[in-house]
């Protein structure tokens, strides 16, 4: 069974950073793209960013997503956080072979229970 947990969440001042870590079991990260989403207080899920199986990292703006093959995790750095990143921080795939970014950004259907991210003074 494919199944992921996040970790690293917690409360960070504004302008400050924070890592958040993803671990697989069950199935291995090289083949899988993964997909980073947020939810915020009665506001709809919100999508990241994504890394393919290819790529050992990416970047969107202030978040960057990187991956450890070795030990089967993938992380988010973010950076420069405010108060509007407040947020449950998810991170999911799709399970299929051969998935890709465009299809884990819209059709996961693997996710963990996330991890709660609060940025305040």
């Amino acid at each position: 069974q494919w199944q992921l947990v996040e970790s690293g969440g917690g409360l960070v001042q504004p302008g400050g950073s924070l890592k958040l870590s993803c671990t697989a079991s069950g199935f291995t990260l090289d083949y899988s793209p993964i997909g980073w989403f947020r939810q915020a207080p009665g506001k709809e899920r919100e999508r990241i960013a994504c890394i393919e199986p290819s790529d050992e990292s990416t970047m969107k703006g202030r978040f960057t997503i990187s991956r450890d093959n070795v030990n089967n995790k993938v992380y988010l750095q973010m950076d420069n956080l405010k108060p509007e990143d407040t947020a449950i921080y998810y991170c999911a795939t799709e399970w299929a072979r051969g998935s890709s970014c465009p299809r884990v950004l819209n059709l996961s259907d693997v996710w963990g229970q996330g991890t709660q991210v609060t940025v305040s003074s």
